[in-house]
């Protein structure tokens, strides 16, 4: 656009700045609509070049509407067909956000709820194959000692196999949202980009056809010129300047 404008407005002080005052008849017949018809040229890429700028504020509010789009979920309108896809109504990048935090949060809850799992179940081994050794020849209290012990010990086995699973649970179903979250923001940003490309294409395709419309506009101006030209007469221009300018037949 603003080379269009730049060139228009140049071709435009050209024509105002351009000789041929002093020619006369036919030539100067053609000086003029040479003259006219660069201004008209010029003023014509003038106006291109607000067609295009408008063009520019078209794609510039479809990509500011992009990025709220991809911000906020709302109703996406595909440009293309003018279908209106429903999108969930939260903004996919603080639930993106939230989903992958909730699940690196409870990954380490289960791998800790694991660490705690395996350590209670060793004691508990622990605890039996103490409880067998002391049964073989320890004295009765020391044998309920340690009975009660590996209960215990269990027991807390069996708690932190509860917790285990649990947080296992919990991790799968946040990773389930995780995947689903992922789907829902990788569909919409899917139509984005189909939108964005056919946008894009169409945009181009436009400026393409108003490309080449100016050129044959330009043409047709030119044209008007040669049909002036072609009715310039050198001869006829000559006589007409003797005639003018004559001072007699004898010379002085």
């Amino acid at each position: 656009a603003q080379a269009e404008e730049r060139y228009g407005k140049e071709l435009v002080q050209i024509a105002r700045k351009a000789g041929g005052q002093t020619e006369i008849n036919s030539l100067r017949a053609s000086f003029d609509s040479l003259k006219q018809q660069m201004e008209n040229v010029g003023s014509s890429h003038i106006q291109l070049a607000l067609t295009l700028r408008e063009e520019l504020r078209s794609l510039e509010e479809f990509r500011e509407r992009q990025k709220e789009q991809r911000k906020k979920g709302m109703a996406v309108p595909r440009q293309s067909d003018c279908m209106e896809v429903k999108s969930p109504s939260w903004e996919y990048e603080a639930v993106m956000d939230r989903v992958q935090k909730s699940k690196l949060s409870l990954y380490k809850k289960a791998m800790e709820s694991k660490k705690t799992y395996e350590q209670k179940c060793r004691d508990a081994d622990d605890a039996e194959q103490a409880f067998e050794r002391i049964s073989a020849n320890g004295h009765q209290k020391q044998v309920e000692k340690s009975q009660n012990k590996a209960r215990q010990c269990k027991d807390s086995a069996t708690e932190a196999e509860r917790v285990y699973r649990q947080s296992i649970a919990q991790l799968e179903k946040v990773r389930a949202e995780w995947e689903q979250e992922h789907r829902t923001t990788c569909e919409a940003f899917q139509l984005q980009e189909f939108d964005r490309l056919t946008i894009l294409r169409n945009a181009l395709w436009v400026h393409s056809n108003q490309l080449s419309m100016q050129c044959v506009k330009d043409d047709e101006l030119y044209e008007e010129v040669r049909l002036t030209l072609e009715g310039c007469s050198i001869d006829a221009d000559i006589d007409s300047f003797i005639q003018a300018k004559s001072t007699g037949t004898e010379p002085p």
